[in-house]
């Protein structure tokens, strides 16, 4: 189906932290510095030139790519620490790996802006989510977004996961590789999504055909609500067509970043398919 159309100082050994700062219930004030935390985040930020890293603390030994990516930054503040002293700065139970960074959050992205820069005429994927407020579940997200290939993942700018460190590190890297958008109204995006080729494809466990069923082509835009809740009305009734998961059993939902993994995979299984068809 398609849609017409910084060097380095240190290191040196850090003295404890004293005050803990950006747990999951205390998410850092928009714009604020924050705290990322794990192997995979801290390497994507040190190695997206587009996010300004303010400091970086490690446990020795360091790893060495993680030095040597802090080395080619320009001026950073990198400093040896101990493993507690990096735990208290963060969430409680946060598994840091022995490595955390101080960041700025990433410059906001221009939806319009994007989707003008998508290859003419090539596929895309977007994957939109409405009101999803879990960190966990917006960074889970994420990480299948940057797996299968996704331009983009669309959030609202209120009723959304802020930025923050548990969204970071539930991403797994994916954050500084896959733009987040944020935008203030939803059905505007859509629209703007469709006049840019791609069919919005909302997800619902009452749609009657199932993303298979509709054998989604192109540019698609799949749009996953809330846990309990949904989509909304306005989301919905915007979308282009509603589908389902092939589900069933006892438990006929999936929690949304599980359910957006397995729409990912049957965009990109369908696609497979018709290039192998091509190619015969």
């Amino acid at each position: 189906m398609t849609r017409k159309r910084n060097p380095v100082r240190g290191p040196q050994r850090q003295a404890a932290p004293r005050r803990r700062t950006g747990a999951d219930g205390d998410p850092p004030a928009p714009g604020a510095p924050y705290w990322i935390y794990g192997a995979h985040a801290v390497a994507a930020a040190l190695n997206n030139p587009h996010r300004r890293l303010l400091r970086l603390l490690y446990v020795e030994p360091g790893a060495p790519a993680l030095l040597a990516a802090a080395g080619r930054r320009g001026p950073l503040d990198v400093a040896a620490a101990e493993r507690a002293a990096i735990a208290r700065l963060l969430p409680d139970g946060a598994v840091h790996q022995g490595v955390a960074a101080r960041v700025a959050p990433l410059p906001p992205v221009d939806l319009e802006g994007l989707l003008q820069g998508l290859p003419d005429g090539a596929d895309a994927a977007v994957v939109v989510l409405d009101r999803v407020t879990d960190p966990h579940n917006v960074g889970a997200v994420l990480r299948s977004s940057a797996a299968f290939g996704a331009a983009a993942v669309v959030v609202t700018e209120r009723h959304a996961a802020p930025e923050s460190g548990a969204l970071a590190k539930a991403a797994s890297g994916a954050l500084d590789h896959v733009p987040l958008v944020r935008v203030t109204n939803l059905a505007r995006a859509l629209a703007a999504l469709k006049r840019a080729g791609f069919w919005c494809a909302g997800f619902a466990a009452d749609a009657d055909s199932t993303i298979a069923e509709a054998a989604l082509r192109g540019r698609v835009a799949l749009v996953l609500g809330s846990e309990g809740e949904g989509l909304r009305r306005l989301t919905r009734e915007t979308c282009d067509l509603l589908v389902r998961l092939p589900t069933g059993g006892p438990i006929r939902q999936l929690n949304v970043s599980n359910a957006a993994a397995v729409a990912l995979y049957e965009l990109a299984r369908g696609r497979r398919q018709d290039r192998a068809e091509d190619d015969r």
